[in-house]
């Protein structure tokens, strides 16, 4: 009797231990979920965040593009816009331009320029030559350098040459936020900077 009691007593601490053992599992498991959601939801709103900087910078890149090409001049060294736009604007469309319709475009402007010069504008200059450097950019620039820290610091150096050479242009960082011409300008070149800065933090966490 004594022996079943002994047994008895071994058999519920064994019991009393596995189910310590299984408890802490679960509790490891539901650690180890938690932090697995953690990191995805933030690596998630991060991935999200970047891609609409960069939608929303390579559209500001245009609109500046398309601004300087109006009667709304101004003294900003736009041809910088096009480096710009090649190294942020967002894959989907990079490789658009990057395959044979680039390609053709490409080569029907050169045609233009070359043969019919009187028929190709000079507004059409710049946007040619941004279609001409994604169709024939080497892979090393268009695949490894594009998206990568280096091209995001060419990025930043842009934006941040782009603004300071435009509130020198209109005579003063107040000026540059109250002509006319300079409000669209200063909020175009501040979207600029956006896209990189975000990038370079989520690339640096």
């Amino acid at each position: 009797m004594k022996g079943w009691n002994s047994y008895l007593s071994m058999k519920t601490t064994d019991n009393s231990v596995a189910n310590d053992l299984i408890a802490t599992d679960f509790i490891e498991v539901g650690l180890a979920a938690k932090k697995l959601a953690d990191h995805a939801i933030k690596l998630g709103v991060l991935g999200l965040g970047g891609s609409f900087f960069q939608w929303f910078a390579s559209i500001a890149a245009i609109y500046l593009l398309v601004l300087d090409r109006t009667n709304w001049k101004t003294n900003i060294l736009t041809s910088l816009l096009i480096p710009y736009i090649f190294f942020c604007l967002p894959s989907i469309v990079f490789q658009v331009f990057r395959g044979d319709i680039g390609k053709w475009i490409a080569f029907v402007a050169v045609i233009l320029r070359l043969f019919f010069p009187k028929h190709f504008p000079d507004w059409l200059e710049l946007p040619g030559a941004l279609i001409l450097l994604m169709a024939v950019a080497p892979s090393l620039v268009a695949n490894d350098i594009r998206g990568s820290f280096i091209g995001l610091l060419i990025c930043l150096g842009i934006g941040c040459y782009l603004l300071q050479e435009h509130i020198r242009a209109s005579g003063g960082f107040r000026n540059s936020f109250t002509k006319t011409n300079g409000i669209s300008n200063s909020i175009g070149i501040i979207l600029l900077l956006v896209y990189p800065v975000w990038s370079l933090i989520t690339w640096l966490l």
